[in-house]
Formats: structure tokens, sequence, C-alpha cells
């Protein structure tokens, strides 16, 4: 499915760079008829992307939150698994500032952990920026003989989750008012460790944040 999605996405680069481009520049009564594929679920990744890109020129531009809020978000224990550390840092290249703060939680023998990471894509901007975004423009309903992957809704926002039953790992990641995601890698852990980790977790703090430090004109 990432293989899907990464050639869905480099596709969508390509008809989003020539959308406006001509010799006159001069509008095209055909340029929308012209940009469907035929597939519906690519057709839908491409309106979901363009959408993505109005929203980020056009709307209210917004600096990155400071890391140390993010981090302040993150839980000292998870259960039997105890933090072993935390950090945080804000980085920008190519147009893409981030804030984003992680941890790792172990349990005694190191057998088993979780892996937490919040992040502030307020920052992201242009073709980097729809990147950030991913799974959140397609819906994913997939199963194997040996796990699953879907996107589906946690406390009102889009969420991708993805399990493998032999290998005994998965993930879980929210996206939270289209500005934070988080992320929760679980290793050696059932699927409902996973889950139980990301309600540790102040959503609604985040939501909270989402109009912070906005960019003045």
């Amino acid at each position: 499915m990432t293989k899907t999605i990464s050639i869905l996405f480099v596709t969508v680069l390509l008809i989003l760079s020539g959308c406006g481009k001509g010799g006159d520049n001069q509008p095209n009564d055909n340029q929308d008829s012209d940009e469907k594929t035929g597939i519906k679920s690519m057709d839908d990744f491409v309106d979901n992307m363009k959408e993505v890109q109005k929203n980020m020129e056009e709307g209210q531009k917004y600096e990155v939150v400071d890391f140390r809020d993010l981090k302040a978000l993150l839980p000292e224990s998870l259960g039997d698994l105890n933090r072993t550390n935390a950090q945080g840092e804000k980085n920008g290249t190519m147009g893409f500032t981030i804030s984003k703060a992680e941890a790792d939680y172990y349990n005694e023998d190191n057998s088993k952990s979780l892996n937490i990471e919040i992040t502030d894509l307020a920052g992201a901007s242009g073709f980097a920026g729809l990147a950030a975004w991913g799974w959140a423009m397609v819906d994913i309903d997939k199963e194997t003989e040996t796990g699953y992957e879907k996107t589906t809704k946690y406390k009102g926002h889009k969420a991708y989750e993805k399990y493998d039953n032999e290998g005994v790992y998965g993930s879980l990641e929210v996206l939270v008012s289209g500005r934070f995601m988080v992320n929760i890698d679980g290793n050696n852990v059932p699927m409902e460790t996973i889950q139980s980790a990301l309600d540790e977790i102040d959503i609604a703090k985040l939501e909270s944040m989402s109009k912070a430090n906005p960019v003045s004109e």
C-alpha cells in the first residue's frame, strides 16, 4: 500500500505542477477534464491534494509551536512500559519547518517497546507540505493473512492503523486538526496496547493549539 500511495503522490505532483501552466497562461475550459485519470480513487486523491494545496496557499499561515509544549504531552509511563528518554527539536529545510517531540518506552527487560512522536506540520509548505499528509488523502482498507492496514477516525480526526500479527508490531497515526501528526509505533505489543497509549495523549490540548502562532501578513 505504501508503494501505491507513493505512485499516486508522484502522479499528483506531476498533475499539480502542470496546473495553470501554458504558453499564454489563459484559462483552459478543458483543463479540469484533462487532469482526470478516469480512475475514481486516483481522481479523488488528486482532488483532495488540490484542496490541501489551496488551503496552504490561501489560508492562515502559522509558525510551529515550541517543541517543549509538545514534549509536555508525552506520558511518563504507559502501563508497564516506562519512558526511557524524551527529546524535541525544531528544524527546517527546503521550505519545510517542523517542531517535533518524541519518546521511547520499554518494559523492564526491554522485550516490549513503544515510540511516540508528535509533530507540528504548520510550517510545511508547497509540495513538501503536501507530502506530509500522505495517507490522510486516501481511504485504505486492506487485510492479509498476517495483518491489516486501514484508515479510520479517532475522536473525529483522520487516523491510519497498521498491524502485523506475525511480526507482532504495528503503528497508529492521527492527524489532529489538520496540523499535528501523532504517531505511535509498537514492537512486541498488541494493537490494543498501541491504542491505549494514544488514549494517554491529550488530543484536546493539541486541538486547542491548532490556531497557535498565527503569522501576520
